[in-house]
C-alpha cells in the first residue's frame, strides 16, 4: 500500500485524552473505523476529517505517500 499511517493514531488520540472507551460513548468514530486503523487500513476522507479535528492537524500529519517497490525485469 503506498498510502499509510506515519503516526500510530490509536496512540495519538489517546494522548489527547481520546481512549477507544470515550470514542464509541460519545460516537466520535465508528468502531468499524476503529478497526480500520487498528489494522492499518486508511479510513474515509470523512474518517480522516474527524481524526484532524480531534487531534487538531492536518491530513499530511497522520499520513504519508510512499513508493511501491516496482520487481525487476
Amino acid at each position: 500500500m503506498a498510502i499509510q499511517y506515519k503516526i500510530n493514531v490509536l496512540s495519538a488520540l489517546k494522548a489527547a485524552g481520546y481512549s477507544t472507551t470515550r470514542i464509541r460513548e460519545e460516537k466520535l468514530i465508528g468502531q468499524s473505523y476503529l478497526q480500520q486503523i487498528r489494522k492499518g487500513e486508511i479510513v474515509s476522507t470523512a474518517c480522516l476529517d474527524k481524526l484532524c479535528e480531534l487531534l487538531n492537524c492536518q491530513p499530511g500529519d497522520i499520513l504519508e505517500y510512499t513508493e511501491e517497490a516496482t520487481p525487476n525485469d
